[in-house]
This record gives structure tokens, sequence and C-alpha cells, in this order.
């Protein structure tokens, strides 16, 4: 198999498992979203990396979060203004410490040549809304099943156009919000939850309540972000076996322990 690797996406599935998530990589300690802190998320032992795509003035795909390169770049201004090299040329990391200037903005390809190393990895693609977020979905699925990663894939917006996109053209695993976090929500029955595979609660929304509520739909659940030992408590507490974290470490300190009592 191209890429390496026989793991999929349908892992998370296993509800008698605890899944650790990288967001941007490992966020609390590195530069989110650049190679340095996907290396180093991978390093600790995550299960699966969470980054973001947008499209660059030029219809390249760049791993940055904002709409704007203002807060993690020397730059300002929208993403789509610039071209590629132009966004290469920024500092993605002297905002964060001096010890990270001259970081860059990654491409996905970069990512993947990145993601050869690892095969075992999942990946949690979130296509941010906004300038050509449909082309992008395109172009991310196209990029990664180059690479042959598309098994190990779940597509993450909060667009639901762009879950639903993915969902009716790709048949490829997908994840969304609750309703009132999501942009072009449809709330009918064969609406947004039904394309969505997973969905994500921010940790401040969960409840054990919450959590049934989506199973009952025929939803898997995440949380994010739960960075200290008592929310990841609190999460499992509620059913969670998916939790995106800024900092992995008491996650993964948890699923440890659970691994031992199995």
């Amino acid at each position: 198999m191209k890429g390496g690797s026989f793991v999929t996406i349908e892992r998370l599935a296993n509800l008698e498992k605890l899944f650790v998530v990288g967001h941007r990589g490992y966020k609390e300690k590195y530069l989110e979203n650049t190679l340095l802190s996907f290396q180093k998320s991978l390093d600790i032992g995550v299960d699966v990396i969470e980054f973001d795509l947008r499209l660059s003035r030029d219809h390249q795909l760049v791993i940055i979060h904002d709409e704007t390169v203002d807060r993690t770049t020397n730059g300002s201004g929208p993403v789509s203004e610039y071209t590629l090299h132009e966004l290469q040329q920024l500092d993605a990391g002297g905002w964060f410490g001096s010890v990270f200037a001259g970081l860059k903005i990654p491409t996905l390809e970069q990512l993947c040549e990145l993601l050869k190393n690892s095969p075992d990895v999942l990946l949690n693609v979130e296509i941010k809304p906004g300038f050509q977020a449909l082309k992008a979905a395109d172009m991310a699925v196209a990029e990664l099943g180059r690479h042959g990663y598309l098994p190990r894939c779940v597509f993450t917006s909060f667009d639901a156009d762009v879950v639903a996109h993915i969902y009716d053209t790709y048949g490829l695993k997908t994840q969304g919000f609750p309703s009132e976090k999501m942009k072009n929500f449809i709330p009918e029955e064969h609406g947004t939850y039904s394309k969505m595979w997973s969905v994500g609660i921010a940790i401040k929304d969960l409840t054990p309540e919450r959590v049934k509520q989506f199973r009952e739909l025929g939803l898997l659940v995440g949380t994010y972000c739960p960075d200290s030992e008592e929310q990841a408590r609190y999460a499992v507490s509620c059913g969670i076996n998916r939790m995106t974290c800024n900092n992995p470490l008491a996650a993964l300190s948890i699923r440890s322990e659970l691994e031992k009592r199995a």
C-alpha cells in the first residue's frame, strides 16, 4: 500500500481505548502548525495529529490556523493575499520565542513527507472556512490520496458545506461540531449530522448527557482541549475516548494508566 501503512481511521471507533490527538502538533510548547510542533507531538507518542489547511493566493495548500498571518508570523494581512513563496519568507517562530525564530509556515506536501516516518499515526485534517474552502478540501483529498494517507484521515470543518462536500463527493470520514458552533448547518433529518462520522465538543461544553445525545445519533465523540489532568479525567468520566490537546502529556499519562489496568 502506498504510504506504507494499513492503519485506518476506523481505529478511533474502539471505545475501549483512549486516543490522544496533538492539537496543531504540540501547541503548548512548540510553534503550532509547524513541522517542529508536529514532530515533537509524534515524539511523545500521540495517536493522531490535527492540523489546519488554507489556500494561498496562488492556490497552494498551507498549514495555518488563522485567516490572517498576523498572530503567528511577522507579517500582516490575509493568508489568501500571499503567494506560497511570500508566505514562506515570513518568520513563523520568532513571536513565540527567539529560539524558534526562522521557522516557516509548512505546506501539506512537507507534512506528508514528514509523516513517512510515522506510518501508524492518524490524521485530523481541518479545512478552515473562508477563501476557496471547497477547493482546499478537494486539493487536500488529492494530495493525501497521492501519498496513500486517506484511510488514516478524518476531515474536519466548522463549515457544514465543507463537511457535506467531502462526505457527498468522496465518501470519506468527516468530523463536525455541535450545531451552534457550525456555519451553514442544516438541521433536517438528512442534514449536517447525517454526513458526520464524528463530533468534537469543547471541554467547557462537555457533559455526559451531550456525549449520550451524539452517540444516539450514531456519532463518535471527542473533546478539545483538555490540557490539565483534571480536565482529562473529567473527559474520561463523560465517556470520551478521544482528546485533542494543546499539551498531550496529561492525556497520555491517563492513557498509560488505562492500558495498565486492561
